[in-house]
């Protein structure tokens, strides 16, 4: 910016920027005919009153207030503030200017700043004045006009600038031309008869009345000096051509004015503007104008189905009936008369009582009319009446043949007409009807009609009487009937308060909401000259493209994709229909319906799209109630409760229309679609990084995919860290281990209570063994070596015997000390399984009175290890009475014991190639009253092994047994005490743990 001693203009240079999207409104209608929604600070809109608006590409509007600035998305008004640390000059926002580049201009009563891209500045050389106007010129300059009287001693008040680029600078009495990029050139005005208006236009120029007061807008040809009427007259604030040539001009006293196409139209606070005192006028991206008033702002939007009504001349707007004539009128019956459109202009032909239920055109031309007392036919916009209705009403009128009138009495009955003349009238009784026919349709072959009932049924007339009927129990739609219409295939189209049938060969189908339509009474039907076709119904206007259609008459099960048309889009709903005549195409292809409050007129080939896809932004993130500024990688506080995300999609035609897609990767499965909700909610978020992605479509259906996104990263709590998890990892190992320690002392000291109980059991036994059965036997002796000495010498037979007795009982004897010790240490004294078993082997094999012993061999693999002392009791024990059983009687040759010592299994075979066991003695454990296999088994389970036996006939025994190795070996003694009790070794400990 470049800075003087007391300037009022300020330059600054910027650079050029793309221009906004050129969409329009169509220029033919009034202001009245655009869809108006108000903003007012009255209801809350915004606070103090509204000087300026602006738009800035993203799609935000911008509104200076007298509290601040607002950014608007056309749902929600927000306070804007600068970036934390900055402030705006002041807080009331005069004037509002977006540059090419974007940059968003900001003049307040105090200074002026400007904004984008994030970046705030503010103009030290401006601070303390007040910003009175904000313009861009041809070269990219920002000229900046100031109420502060320092050069000329006046007040600068707007710029503009005229086609030719030159500047229009207002000061208190006159205006000044400037030359762009010279602003030490002007040309000043004479003060005193000052008529050329600070505003122009390439057409229009405004003029000041000096004597009369206020402005006018009149051509620019006019010399000065014109008169100017009192209707012309008003203050202008400002003047805007929109982008298909129409002209809004805002007042200060008036409200909007418009020109267009040679017409113009005054919209005020009386017509629902927000106030007469317009400040500021914009165009925005999509083509709607915004009008900013001092209290509140109004947007005019093009409908969809624009409607005609009072002000555009209509005499009435409860319209009944409309037809196009074939001469380029439009006929438009209702209450109050009869009334003629042509080029645009209404007139009225039947004025007073002039109710008209239904127009009709016949194949004459001429035009009959229905009124509540008469049916007749206009004569040079004059009426004829022909047929005393008596009360009734006309309610529709057919023509079959050529010149034959058929005219549908909904009291009276069926009237034929021909010429001025009746001559025929059948009752609905005589017709078979107690209620009347609601819609007449000659048939295509000029031989009938079709008749729609007002309780429902369609028959075929001919003839004088009913041919053929179709009911609702033939398929057709219930209900009253409100219209029959040919298609172009020859079926026979009939609207119902349930859906739309169609009758082809006396075949019918009915197209229901089950087949897609958004709701179900049709009240009427029209092709357009695409043969699409168009369904008025409860729910408002809708679409059906014919290959839609048509797939569905090949397909009676198959849904049809359907366009709407509502309120939003200029059509109201109503559940019940007009009367029969109330739709009709002209010959350019516009349908034209009675809409209870005027009339609507859609063309199907120009209909109001909005083709911009809307901008998506995220706007807003709040956790627990903190608001934060969205911004990619941005980094929340841990431990959030609730995150709501703020988002908005920048199409202000009808933002109440605009659908969201949205997902929150990681906690979303898919996208969730709602309407017009601008906001979403999530709860229980861990931590972690998180992308949001949202979507949107505007009013037409476009939407825009690429949306917007969200990065932001929760992160954890002290208690979420990894380090946090890593501790209370090893604290549950640490718990872990203590409570295995626990049950291992435990275990322990069960396993020792067991061993104790064993040990004291067999000592038990042997105490008993020494001090009954032994000491019997040691009693017994001396009585035989009495008995010896006595015998005589001669009893030399019987003193042998006795003596070999004595031997025995002797040798009884030491066998039961032998027991007796065992029970009390272990059978074998050193560990040395192998050589415990080999030197068993050998006593067995010698004592063995026959010559053909088998040869008895003992295999070790593996390094040999310590064994329990009980476990290596229990082997060498059942290994003693496998051997004895071989030996005594398996007759064997060959008689082998392998002994293996692995790290995962202790394992011992006994194996002979004697004549093997019989398999019924096997399966039973051994022969009755002889215990040595089920022994054997009983010692396997004590030692907690798996004992197998194998034995064929003549082929020989194998005994196998298999110990986990962790239960039979030995390890390093290490004594557990438990709860002060010494307990058992850890090897026992293990032992009993790998059992249980």
């Amino acid at each position: 910016m470049r800075k003087a001693r007391a300037e009022v203009i300020i330059c600054l240079a910027l650079m050029l920027a793309c221009c906004a999207c050129a969409l329009a409104l169509d220029p033919s209608l009034d202001i009245s005919q655009y869809a108006h929604t108000a903003w007012k600070v009255r209801d809350g809109f915004a606070k103090g009153f509204l000087y300026s608006i602006a738009q800035t590409p993203d799609g935000y509007i911008w509104l200076g207030t007298e509290f601040g600035l607002l950014r608007f998305d056309g749902v929600r008004a927000v306070p804007w503030q600068p970036p934390s640390g900055q402030e705006l000059p002041g807080k009331d926002i005069g004037t509002l200017l977006v540059t090419r580049d974007g940059a968003l201009w900001i003049g307040t009563y105090n200074g002026l700043a400007s904004w984008k891209e994030g970046k705030f500045i503010t103009y030290s050389e401006l601070n303390g004045s007040r910003i009175s106007a904000l313009l861009e010129d041809g070269e990219g300059t920002v000229w900046v006009g100031t109420r502060e009287p320092r050069i000329f001693g006046e007040n600068v008040g707007a710029i503009d600038a005229d086609a030719e680029g030159n500047f229009w600078v207002g000061f208190d009495k006159d205006s000044r031309k400037w030359k762009s990029g010279r602003p030490q050139s002007s040309e000043v005005s004479d003060p005193q008869h000052a008529q050329q208006a600070l505003l122009e236009h390439e057409d229009f120029a405004f003029v000041n009345d000096s004597h009369k007061g206020g402005r006018a807008l009149i051509p620019r040809q006019v010399q000065r000096g014109a008169s100017v009427r009192s209707s012309q007259r008003f203050r202008p604030s400002q003047m805007l051509r929109d982008r298909d040539g129409a002209v809004w001009v805002a007042t200060s006293d008036r409200g909007l004015i418009h020109f267009h196409q040679g017409k113009t139209d005054n919209f005020s606070e009386a017509d629902g503007l927000s106030g007469d005192t317009v400040n500021r006028l914009l165009q925005d991206q999509e083509g709607d104008i915004w009008v900013v008033t001092t209290n509140g702002i109004d947007r005019f939007r093009e409908y969809a189905v624009p409607n005609i009504g009072i002000k555009q001349g209509l005499s009435n707007t409860n319209t009944l009936s409309i037809l196009a004539s074939s001469d380029g009128k439009v006929w438009i019956g209702t209450h109050s008369g009869l009334n003629k459109w042509k080029n645009g202009q209404i007139s009225v032909v039947l004025r007073g009582d002039g109710t008209t239920h239904s127009v009709f055109q016949d194949s004459s031309g001429r035009i009959w009319v229905s009124t509540l007392a008469a049916y007749g036919y206009l004569d040079s916009d004059r009426f004829v009446p022909v047929l005393d209705l008596g009360g009734g009403l006309a309610v529709s009128v057919a023509e079959l043949p050529k010149g034959h009138l058929w005219v549908a009495n909904d009291s009276k009955g069926l009237f034929h007409l021909v010429g001025d003349r009746v001559v025929q009238k059948l009752s609905w009784a005589a017709l078979g009807h107690t209620d009347h026919a609601r819609v007449l349709l000659a048939d295509r072959s000029q031989r009938g009609l079709w008749l729609g009932f007002n309780q429902g049924g369609v028959s075929y007339f001919a003839d004088g009487r009913i041919h053929k009927s179709y009911s609702a129990a033939d398929g057709l739609g219930r209900g009253r009937v409100n219209q029959l219409r040919f298609g172009p295939n020859g079926g026979l189209w009939a609207a119902t308060e349930t859906g739309l049938s169609r009758i082809k060969d006396g075949r019918i189908a009915t197209l229901t909401s089950k087949n897609g339509l958004p709701c179900e009474s049709v009240h009427w039907t029209m092709e357009d000259n695409d043969r699409s076709f168009w369904l008025y119904m409860a729910c408002g206007l809708v679409r059906i493209l014919r290959p839609e259609l048509d797939a569905w008459i090949a397909d009676r099960s198959r849904s049809v994709q359907t366009t709407l048309f509502d309120i939003s889009d200029g059509v109201p709903s109503h559940s019940y229909p007009s009367e029969v005549h109330g739709v009709t195409k002209s010959s350019d292809g516009r349908i034209w319906f009675a809409a209870y409050d005027g009339v609507s007129v859609i063309d199907p080939h120009h209909l109001a799209e909005n083709k911009l896809p809307p901008p998506v932004r995220i706007e807003q993130v709040i956790t627990d109630e903190k608001p934060y500024d969205a911004r990619n990688g941005m980094r929340l506080p841990a431990r959030i409760r609730y995150l709501t995300i703020h988002y908005t999609a920048l199409s202000l035609v009808i933002p109440e229309k605009v659908r969201f897609r949205y997902k929150l990767e990681g906690v979303d499965a898919d996208w969730r679609e709602v309407v017009n909700d601008r906001e979403v909610q999530y709860s229980n978020f861990g931590p972690g990084a998180y992308q949001f992605r949202v979507k949107a479509c505007n009013n037409s259906g476009v939407w825009n995919d690429e949306g917007a996104s969200l990065g932001f990263v929760i992160p954890p709590t002290w208690y979420q860290t990894n380090w946090f998890r890593a501790l209370c990892a090893a604290l549950f190992v640490a718990l872990v281990w203590a409570a295995y320690q626990m049950r291992v002392r435990q275990l322990a000291y069960q396993f020792n209570l067991g061993l104790e109980e064993r040990v004291s059991e067999r000592t038990r036994i042997a105490r008993d063994l020494h001090d009954t059965l032994l000491q019997s036997f040691q009693a017994v002796l001396p009585l035989f070596q009495a008995v010896i000495y006595k015998l005589p010498e001669g009893a030399v037979d019987a003193r042998k015997t006795l003596e070999v007795a004595v031997d025995r009982a002797s040798d009884a004897i030491t066998e039961g000390r032998d027991a007796v010790q065992a029970l009390r240490v272990s059978a074998v004294e050193q560990n040395d399984l192998a050589q415990a078993i080999r030197t068993l082997g050998e006593a067995l094999a010698s004592a063995e009175t026959n010559q053909s012993s088998p040869r008895f061999d003992v295999v070790v693999e593996g390094t040999s290890r310590n064994l329990h002392p009980i476990l290596r009791d229990e082997v060498y024990r059942l290994t003693a009475e496998a051997l004895r059983n071989a030996f005594r009687h398996a007759a064997a040759q060959t008689l082998e014991v392998e002994i293996r010592y692995d790290e995962k299994y202790f394992r011992l075979r006994v194996r002979d190639d004697g004549k093997g066991i019989d398999s019924d003695v096997l399966s039973q454990d051994g022969r009755e009253g002889h215990y040595g296999l089920r022994g054997m088994k009983e010692r396997a389970a004590l030692v907690s092994g798996k004992l197998t036996i194998w034995s064929e006939a003549d082929g020989g025994t194998e005994i196998e047994l298999i110990i986990p190795g962790s239960r039979a070996y030995t390890k390093p003694t290490r004594r557990f005490w438990y709860f002060g009790k010494r307990s058992a070794t850890e090897s026992d400990v293990n032992e009993t743990i790998e059992r249980q």
